[in-house]
């Protein structure tokens, strides 16, 4: 399989946090959105941001913006697929997605999404960690596991498939995966690899994790 391109999500409204973008909170010396980086451009052919409104206060990060196509707010979704018509003007057949306020996802995210996706015509894999016997049950979960959208692995070839979707009202991920036989690769290390930052505590946490050497 070829190296995927890797896109950014940020398109988040980030009510949690007071509005404005938490990827461009600092963490340590930089933004989240540069640690996250860091950790995806190695793993991609390429890189791209996807998110709304004034490009310009990403400029210093150097990435094609890639803003959502689909209006209202549709959610993820609607990220991966500026990120797949992107990947198909530049001529690739896969994509892998992250969230921009995750800033310690796993260094080999995207070859075990690779791993997973071996010999799938249409390469589309979510990353899962195991559920918590004691959580409730959520519509992610599947199989004793809980899918996090926004970390997957994504085929050009569907994003036609992916439009109409989202245009006929569309909004949960893993109902569109579902429909495609998309697969889970499992990260079952310890601790919590796709932490994210979604509130004041989360950012307080997230600095305690970087200065223990996350």
């Amino acid at each position: 399989m070829k190296q995927p391109l890797g896109i950014i999500l940020a398109g988040g409204l980030a009510t949690r946090m007071g509005g404005g973008d938490k990827t461009l909170l600092r963490l340590g010396d930089r933004p989240i959105l540069a640690h996250v980086i860091d950790r995806l451009a190695p793993q991609v052919a390429g890189l791209a941001l996807n998110a709304n409104g004034d490009p310009a206060r990403f400029d210093e990060f150097g990435l094609p913006f890639l803003p959502d196509t689909v209006a209202d707010h549709p959610g993820p979704l609607a990220g991966v697929l500026a990120g797949l018509d992107w990947a198909a003007h530049e001529g690739a057949e896969t994509v892998v997605s992250v969230a921009g306020d995750t800033p310690f996802f796993p260094c080999d995210l995207v070859a075990r999404l690779q791993w997973a996706a071996e010999g799938m015509a249409h390469p589309l894999v979510l990353a899962a960690t195991p559920r918590d016997p004691g959580t409730d049950t959520k519509s992610e979960t599947r199989s004793g596991l809980i899918r996090h959208p926004t970390f997957g692995l994504w085929p050009v070839a569907l994003r036609h498939d992916l439009r109409s979707a989202l245009e006929d009202g569309l909004r949960k991920v893993v109902l569109w995966t579902e429909r495609h036989g998309g697969r889970e690769a499992l990260f079952d290390g310890p601790g919590d690899p796709f932490f994210n930052v979604n509130t004041p505590q989360d950012l307080e946490h997230a600095r305690t994790t970087l200065e223990r050497g996350a």
